[in-house]
């Protein structure tokens, strides 16, 4: 190589010689713009993309004639089931109620489940769930303190389901 075109190469390189180069910047995550549902609820977070969605629904049914449950679901191609959903003790004067020697049952059941879960806090206030049985049956459960709650939960979803728009609730 003749010595001008050394100089000249050893001049384009003298700049990236004996100067450590800065690391770059570890990459910081970017909002999507994939329109998403997300629920922050005290019990955990939910979230998933409004193109997974394939329907969203509530029902309500009684469970072994002692509590009426109201559900919602959101439905999506994976193996992974979400369920939103209020709990209420019947009531004898619950137009459901199958009699006062069935409600004192469930209170009696309550309250000897009330000893299994934290302290200050009922059996109807907390998701329960049976080892493997419901632990392992790939269904994410959330256990809301009210209807009102239920409600604005399944007005939100449905809303960004049939809008496909990016939408985001949180509840106390």
């Amino acid at each position: 190589m003749k010595p001008a075109k050394l100089a000249i190469a050893a001049l384009c390189f003298l700049p990236f010689l004996g100067t450590a180069q800065e690391p770059s910047p570890s990459p910081s995550p970017s909002p999507t713009r994939m329109p998403m549902w997300r629920c922050d609820l005290p019990g955990g977070t939910y979230e998933v993309a409004i193109r997974s969605i394939l329907s969203v629904s509530t029902h309500e049914y009684i469970v072994d004639g002692v509590a009426r449950v109201t559900e919602m679901n959101i439905d999506t191609p994976g193996n992974l089931a979400v369920r939103f959903y209020y709990l209420e003790p019947l009531t004898p004067s619950s137009p459901f109620s199958i009699g006062q020697s069935t409600i004192d049952k469930a209170q009696e059941l309550a309250q000897e489940a009330a000893g299994r879960v934290s302290p200050g806090q009922s059996p109807w206030e907390k998701v329960i769930k049976s080892y493997p049985t419901t632990t392992h049956a790939h269904t994410v459960e959330y256990r809301l303190d009210s209807l009102d709650q239920l409600n604005s939960l399944f007005q939100s979803a449905e809303q960004a389901f049939r809008l496909n728009q990016n939408t985001e609730i949180k509840l106390p």
